[in-house]
Formats: C-alpha cells, structure tokens, sequence
C-alpha cells in the first residue's frame, strides 16, 4: 500500500512538472498596447522584436501590436525620442486583455546627429547607396535592391589565419554566443527586423539582438577584414549581413 501511494506520488509529481514546462514553452500570440508615460497616449511605429524566438513587429494606429512569444520571453522594444525597455513576458501580460506597456520619454528626443562628408538625401537605399566604398567588391544583401561593401577574396584565408593562429578572438566570440549567432538566418528574414536594422546606424538594437556589446562587434568586423569606412557608416543592417557572412565562414573553416 505504501509502495503504491509512493508510486502515485511520483506520477503525479512527474505529470505536475511536465505539464508545467508545457505549459511554459507554449507559443501564443501576444496582444498588448505601447503608450507614453507623460500622457499614457498609443504610441504609433513602436518596433517590439521576441529576443528569444528572433521575430518583430511593430504597434498600429492604436499603439497596438501582436506578437508570438511564450512566458519567459524577453521583448526588446524601441522608439525614437523614448528610452528602449526590455519586458519580460509573463502570464500576465499574455492572459489579461488590454495589458499595456508604457516607454519613457527621453529628456533629449532627438538622437546624436553624426556629420557626415557627404550629402544625405533622407532616402535610405539612395544614401547606402551612396556610402564611401572601399577597394572591395560589392554583394547583395537578400531582399535589398542595394550593394554594398564585401571584402577581398583573400578575406577568407585571412579569417582561416586568425582561428589558426593565436589571437583567436573570432573563435571564442563564435563559440561562446553559438546559440544566438545560430539564430542569425532568423533575424535576416524577418522583415520587421529587417525594417528596424536598415534605419539603424547606432549598434544598439544590433547589439541586443547578438547579445555581445558593442566593441565586440568592431572587433568581429576588423577581423572579418572589413574596413573602417564600412564599419563606420553602414547601418546596423548591413552589418548584421556581413557578421552573418563571417559567422557561415567561420563554421566552414573550424569544422
């Protein structure tokens, strides 16, 4: 009899805890409103990106967005002139209707303006188009009717020297953040992604996405062989490609 209640105990107790885990990683659509938090007004073209499941979307007139996730989530959630939050997703947020995310203004809206020595249109693909090139060729970035900067084709033995040789900053890099530079495919592909990187010159959001800081993404970039004009001023979705292209070369390289 003993035997048994044990036995029930522990079925019981297993069935908890696996349900429990079902239940956590379960993936529904979340529906939740961005307001401001000096006038609790929508806020409209706020961009919400699931840093776990690597998908984007973007609030609507009402300040509303949808977006897949699973409780334990993290959704990274930025707007010009308001200070970028992370959320974490909880039962909450994703069972109460009308849950509401509220962003701070900041006591500057307008972002560092960077002079540049060349005339800016306001039109992204003709000013990418328009970035100081240097001695490389060019390559097209999936879904984009741009170029812009590759490297020489003696890049890739380049890259094979510095996983050989004892300044192996590239492998360790790879290496400790495997799961997120795995997840790179992703964040090219989705297009509301892809819409918040290419009016991006900061590295911020770039950084939040790989998770490494910022001077880990320089140092990526030198060591891909890829040049200072290029590093400086191409926008933060044009370096997730070229980390991207390095990343797919590393693994080639190290297998």
């Amino acid at each position: 009899m003993k035997k048994s209640v044990i036995l029930l105990l522990f079925i019981f107790l297993h069935w908890g805890v696996s349900f429990g885990q079902e239940s956590q990683a379960k993936v529904v659509e979340l529906k939740a409103k961005v307001v401001g938090s000096s006038n609790n007004l929508p806020l409209e073209g706020v961009h919400i990106i699931n840093l776990n499941k690597v998908v984007g979307s973007i609030t609507d007139l009402a300040g509303e967005f949808k977006i897949n996730a699973s409780v334990g989530d993290t959704l990274y959630i930025t707007f010009l002139g308001f200070k970028p939050e992370r959320v974490r997703v909880s039962n909450d947020l994703i069972n109460l209707e009308n849950s509401s995310i509220t962003l701070t203004e900041l006591a500057y809206a307008l972002e560092e303006v960077v002079v540049r020595p060349y005339q800016l249109t306001g039109y992204l693909e003709i000013d990418v188009r328009n970035l100081p090139i240097s001695s490389a060729f060019q390559y097209s970035i999936s879904g984009l009717n741009f170029s812009y900067e590759g490297r020489s084709k003696s890049a890739a033995k380049q890259l094979s020297s510095v996983l050989n040789g004892p300044v192996n900053f590239i492998k360790s890099i790879f290496t400790k953040n495997q799961m997120q530079f795995d997840k790179l495919p992703n964040m090219k592909q989705d297009d509301r992604i892809r819409e918040l990187l290419a009016t991006k010159f900061d590295r911020e959001t770039l950084s939040v996405l790989l998770q490494i800081d910022q001077q880990e993404i320089v140092r990526i970039l030198n060591n891909c062989s890829y040049s200072q004009s290029f590093i400086q001023d191409a926008n933060d979705l044009q370096i997730l490609d070229a980390i991207s292209q390095c990343y797919e070369e590393y693994k080639i390289l190290n297998r």
